[in-house]
């Protein structure tokens, strides 16, 4: 029993170790895969074309296209589009990398 329990958290730790993580900011109440989030820092961790946007308690998973441009972006960007009147995220540029996050 022991030794499932220990292989299991090695497992997980295996699986986060291999996301990436980003910081980004949003400056306004943004909408991710229906889920609306308030202004205020976020820790993005990408793993493939899933990304799970965290601060505190608060959570959504969204699934995402990876791009990557020819330069790198100087600073991280958010792109809205708006849905229902209120701004959706559209895509993220991270900044120091290639990297756009394109969500669907």
């Amino acid at each position: 029993m022991t030794k499932r329990l220990i292989l299991t958290f090695l497992l997980l730790a295996l699986a986060i170790a291999s996301a990436k993580t980003y910081s980004v900011t949003l400056f306004q109440p943004s909408v991710v895969a229906g889920t609306e989030l308030k202004a205020g820092e976020y820790r993005l961790n990408l793993d493939n074309d899933k990304v799970v946007i965290t601060n505190g308690r608060t959570s959504v998973q969204s699934t995402v296209k990876v791009e990557e441009s020819e330069s790198k972006y100087s600073s991280t960007s958010v792109r809205y589009a708006n849905s229902e009147g209120k701004p959706k995220i559209q895509e993220i540029r991270l900044g120091g990398t290639k990297t756009r996050l394109v969500f669907n």
